[in-house]
């Protein structure tokens, strides 16, 4: 099996114009055995642009008739845009719907966006990075039902530092918490290959929290383009499959109605 993307975006997605149709006919033309896509749903935020949520009626309604028209089948997945006080829809809209694949990112917190800015305002490059850490400790603690971590780390991608970079070594303390509570909630991570397009050229996260997850029992792993367009379908995951075997993965994940499957790397 052909591993496939586990984090792409469609012109459902507000930041994406990226035609569903021409995804399909790539998934084709690759011998793909089926195709996933996982736009936002982002609760709580201030940010205009996440708002309205998708109707995921309709949007499941789409799915199924372009599946049938390029005959490949779609699963479902979805990018949750978690925000604390905002579990209980979260839940409901989980619940409501057949979702195959859930990413649980942080996007924005304390009533502020990294995309605009603003979450930024009155903080220094660790304070900031510190907060954003925060947000996602929050978030595996006290909420479990997703199945990986989005892009853990990305906060640098946004920060208006000078000196963005951060080292695994200023904030290992609440890392380290954060993979354990993914690890004891049987969890996962994604390896997100979105840095690798990027002024950063890097994936998310960093090497130094691949090696972390592998030592501290982690193993559930996804690796998704996060792409925003066609051609951002699948960039990236042949170097990002390359350092997991490097680092000692012998397996990656994909999943089907919410189950992890391995795959040989």
């Amino acid at each position: 099996m052909k591993y496939i993307d586990h984090h792409v975006h469609t012109r459902y997605s507000f930041d994406s114009e990226a035609s569903i149709e021409e995804y399909l006919i790539n998934g084709k033309r690759m011998g793909l055995q089926y195709i996933i896509f996982t736009d936002h749903q982002d609760f709580g935020t201030n940010e205009k642009n996440f708002v309205p949520l998708i109707d995921y009626g309709e949007y499941i309604h789409t799915m199924e008739k372009l599946e049938k028209e390029y005959q490949l089948p779609i699963k479902i997945g979805v990018e949750i845009g978690y925000e604390k006080d905002h579990k209980g829809e979260i839940r409901s809209f989980l619940n409501k719907y057949p979702i195959d694949f859930v990413i649980a990112s942080i996007h924005y917190g304390d009533g502020g966006d990294f995309y605009e800015g603003s979450f930024f305002n009155g903080m220094n490059r660790r304070e900031s990075y510190g907060r954003y850490f925060e947000l996602v400790l929050e978030m595996v603690e006290n909420f479990h039902d997703y199945d990986v971590v989005g892009h853990l780390d990305y906060i640098t991608r946004y920060g208006p530092f000078k000196n963005r970079y951060y080292e695994y070594q200023e904030y290992k303390d609440i890392i380290d918490r954060i993979l354990k509570a993914i690890i004891k909630n049987n969890k996962g991570i994604e390896v997100n290959t979105s840095g690798l397009r990027e002024k950063e050229g890097r994936l998310y996260p960093k090497v130094e929290l691949l090696e972390r997850y592998k030592e501290l029992g982690g193993r559930v792993i996804t690796i998704g383009s996060d792409a925003h367009s066609s051609e951002g379908y699948y960039a990236g995951l042949k170097e990002a499959k390359g350092l997991l075997k490097s680092l000692g993965y012998n397996k990656i994940y994909y999943f089907e109605n919410r189950i992890g499957i391995t795959i040989d790397i």
